[in-house]
């Protein structure tokens, strides 16, 4: 009987876009090269991206840079609201900011949402079956990292509100069988010059 093995999961956001087109700019198509090299050394299995073109040309640009890894688009890896919390949920001080940001999408697309984000922590977290460990990169969009991310540490639902990720940053977790899973690290710049950081970020949040 087949074991189970630890599962890698490789988080980036999609390289700098243009917020007219929806494609990447030459800032982009550099960050998503940068960060293809970065990850020649790891043995990826498969590239999970989003359908929208700025996730799915980051994904193609680090698939050209590593060794024949398969590209699988998803509607579970793409642009969606997670979860929409209740009032009480959030704390009092920042309810009505979250509240009014949430209320800017449609009830239908945030449900929508809630069950893709269901079905990715279904699909992408967790062990693995089998006895070799697995590594897996899903090139997507700020809130399913954020969402992604506030499952490891197991922190409430709403959570995935405030963490933000720049584009083509790194982000780690492990899921080690019989462990709690584990944040390697966070939005990892260390593969771009700094002329290619902090796009995506709030500029009041940078470092």
């Amino acid at each position: 009987m087949a074991g189970t093995a630890t599962r890698y999961l490789y988080l980036t956001r999609h390289g700098e876009a243009s917020p007219v087109e929806g494609e990447l700019t030459e800032n982009g198509r550099r960050q998503a090269v940068l960060l293809g090299r970065r990850l020649r050394g790891v043995p990826i299995s498969a590239i999970h991206h989003g359908p929208l073109p700025r996730a799915d040309q980051t994904a193609r640009l680090v698939g050209e840079q590593l060794d024949e890894v398969p590209l699988r688009v998803s509607e579970v890896a793409g642009d969606y609201v997670p979860y929409t919390p209740e009032r009480e949920e959030l704390p009092p001080e920042a309810a009505d900011h979250f509240l009014r940001f949430l209320g800017l999408f449609p009830a239908e697309e945030r449900e929508r949402g809630e069950a893709l984000a269901r079905e990715a922590l279904e699909r992408l977290t967790g062990p693995v079956e089998g006895d070799e460990d697995r590594h897996e990169l899903v090139v997507t969009h700020n809130f399913l990292v954020g969402w992604l991310v506030r499952a490891a540490q197991d922190a409430p639902r709403w959570r995935w509100l405030g963490l933000n990720h720049c584009n083509a940053a790194l982000t780690v977790i492990r899921y080690a069988p019989g462990r709690p899973s584990a944040l390697l690290f966070f939005n990892d710049m260390s593969h771009l010059p700094a002329e290619l950081r902090w796009t995506g970020f709030p500029a009041e949040q940078r470092a």
